[in-house]
């Protein structure tokens, strides 16, 4: 009662000044300029008197934060209370006696603390990414902020009406108007826009990338441990920092934030600076000399994880490009959570995100990957860069392939495909011709030739299959997809024992996609069931063949994309007999006039045209009769 009594003296004292008009059974808070009643509140407006106030106003249950801001409103916000470790920065809504984090699993280490929920006032545009980023930048806000390396394309900051008022909230700064989009294409964007990589192994890359880097991009590169991709961060940033005073300059462009009308200016030196969370500059250094990289003067190394020193290192040197390696490992201060949590993940990317289209710098990241392949981290990380490209290889093999899983400047789905050596990464020339080296050493083998499209490049690879008899004790028999999958492998099995008789219960199958590569489309469909045909019934096919088609329930053939280019890919490494669906149209091509193209409707059909035919004595000039089935049962009939 003392407290309510207190209260109502204050309240009546600011209504004598005017702040106030009326109260009534005021209870437990009050702030200049609203008061909260039982159930019901009364707010009044300043004036014109400009004041910026906070009252801590406690009760018994509840903590409440007014803010009276220079517009003269208030409003009290309910602080909240969480317990976070000190060991490890663990966020917790209530108090544990052990730490929640399974990496950590303190005892005693919670420790109590009360915070202000962020409001979209408050915010200003975004969360702790966006006040890091806004800090680091200072004054500096806008585009064209960017290293030596400008991008030559229109300016969508300086096109349209310049006396518009700008936006500063937002990590993108523009015209509050709306502007043409001649205007902003003005300056034209082609290959000039983009950053080049140079040599073999860049030109590969730039190909996945689109063309180039993207000046302002955000390129995030998952993959699992140990596949290179610290390795192949380090070439990139050698390539960025080679981009020096030797690139050309386009007379009437800008360089350097001067107007060049004779082409006579030079690009500043271009800097590239190497962010690691996870090595030592002397263990980046270590690499970098093993890879003949070491010469570079160009490229910076920081070994930080505090994310506002590294804002603070970028907008110091206005690099041309920005690597850190990883995102999981650095952090904000005012945001909840330890390093590679969800939040910090989350507010870490947008502060790097801002940092990036305000000053035309290209950021790269590394992601973690979880156990199941998935880049860790929540799923926004994804959507907030621009380009996501995936690393893939196995361990014991030496190639490795980048894959475009999402790219806002290019096609997806582009793979490039390298090879990893004590030098780095290198660019193979003929991917398709790496896969079926030793194909000709193993000619006993059942193997099948298909081209399956990766992007927009068609890629030759080589199935394997063995069918080994079932035993009656080994119970049920065995089924071994590698590279193929297993909805499809499963689909297939039951088509070749439906509508070509024979019998997948009685062997246990076992099928290989040669490199460790992986089949992901419906046309590589027909290569798998005449693999599997070809080590049932122990018939060869010839070296020369290659098999594209779909497969259908009904055991016919269906169309697929591209056929044309994908037998000119063939053709240039010497395979002349293609097995098609019958659908598909005579190529056109004169570089195709010489092959054999075997145009078949069932799957039937298919196999009867190809098993045996890797014998020498064999001809595919017209379809044999099925070979005799090995596992034939006398006793056993089929009804049509």
């Amino acid at each position: 009662m003392r407290g309510v009594f207190c209260a109502f003296k204050q309240l009546l004292r600011l209504a004598n000044s005017g702040f106030a008009q009326s109260a009534t059974r005021p209870s437990r808070c009050l702030a200049s300029g609203r008061c909260t009643w039982l159930g019901t509140g009364i707010s009044r407006t300043h004036g014109h008197v400009q004041v910026l106030q906070r009252h801590l106003l406690t009760s018994r249950r509840n903590i409440y934060l007014t803010t009276v801001a220079a517009s003269g409103s208030a409003s009290p916000v309910k602080v909240k209370q969480s317990w976070k470790c000190s060991k490890c920065g663990e966020v917790s809504p209530q108090w544990k006696g052990r730490c929640p984090n399974p990496s950590c699993d303190g005892w005693n280490t919670m420790e109590k603390f009360t915070y202000a929920p962020e409001t979209a006032s408050s915010a200003a545009g975004g969360g702790g990414g966006a006040r890091a980023a806004r800090a680091a930048s200072g004054t500096r806000v806008g585009g064209g902020q960017g290293g030596g390396l400008r991008s030559r394309g229109g300016d969508a900051s300086t096109s349209g009406r310049s006396d518009a008022p700008r936006r500063t909230g937002a990590w993108i700064t523009g015209s509050n108007r709306p502007q043409r989009l001649t205007d902003v294409g003005r300056g034209g964007f082609g290959d000039t826009w983009r950053l080049p990589l140079r040599g073999s192994g860049g030109a590969e890359l730039a190909r996945v990338l689109g063309g180039g880097v993207v000046p302002g991009s955000m390129v995030l590169i998952g993959g699992d441990p140990g596949v290179g991709k610290s390795t192949l961060l380090l070439q990139v940033a050698s390539m960025l920092a080679d981009l020096s005073s030797s690139a050309p300059v386009v007379p009437g462009t800008q360089v350097n934030g001067l107007d060049d009308m004779t082409g006579d200016l030079e690009l500043n030196v271009a800097s590239v600076l190497y962010v690691s969370g996870e090595e030592s500059i002397q263990q980046i250094g270590s690499r970098a000399e093993r890879m003949g990289l070491a010469g570079n003067d160009n490229i910076f190394l920081f070994s930080a994880t505090r994310l506002q020193d590294i804002l603070a290192e970028i907008i110091s040197m206005q690099p041309a490009a920005v690597i850190v390696d990883s995102i999981q490992t650095v952090y904000l201060d005012d945001v909840n959570g330890s390093a590679g949590s969800v939040s910090q993940v989350r507010e870490c990317a947008t502060a790097l995100l801002h940092i990036a289209k305000r000053h035309d710098i290209p950021i790269f990241l590394v992601g973690h990957v979880t156990k199941s392949g998935d880049i860790a981290g929540p799923k926004v990380l994804e959507h907030i860069v621009d380009v996501v490209l995936y690393m893939e290889g196995e361990k014991h093999q030496s190639f490795r392939l980048i894959r475009g899983i999402k790219n806002r400047y290019g096609a997806i789905e582009e793979v490039g495909v390298f090879s990893m050596n004590e030098k780095g990464l290198e660019a193979v020339a003929n991917p398709s011709a790496l896969f079926l080296t030793h194909r000709d050493s193993s000619p006993g083998v059942s193997s099948a030739v298909t081209v399956q499209m990766e992007g927009t490049r068609p890629m030759l690879l080589e199935v394997q299959a063995l069918c080994s008899p079932t035993q009656s004790k080994e119970g049920m028999p065995m089924r071994f997809p590698t590279g193929v999958s297993r909805d499809r492998f499963n689909l297939i099995t039951a088509v070749l024992a439906k509508h070509a008789r024979l019998k997948m219960h009685a062997v246990s199958i076992h099928t290989n996609v040669v490199g460790g590569m992986t089949m992901s489309e419906p046309a590589n469909d027909l290569a798998i069931a005449v693999a599997i045909a070809s080590s049932y019934y122990e018939q060869p096919i010839a070296r020369d063949v290659v098999c594209i088609g779909e497969v259908g329930l009904g055991g016919e053939l269906r169309e697929v994309g591209r056929v044309e280019q994908r037998m000119l890919e063939a053709a240039k490494l010497g395979f002349n007999t293609f097995v098609v669906p019958a659908t598909h149209a005579l190529p056109t091509t004169s570089r195709l006039l010489g092959v054999r193209i075997i145009r078949c409707k069932h799957i039937l059909e298919a196999l009867k045209a190809v098993l045996g035919t890797g014998h020498s004595s064999a001809s595919l000039a017209a379809p044999a009769d099925m070979p005799q089935d090995p596992f034939f049962d006398e006793e056993e009939t089929f009804d049509d």
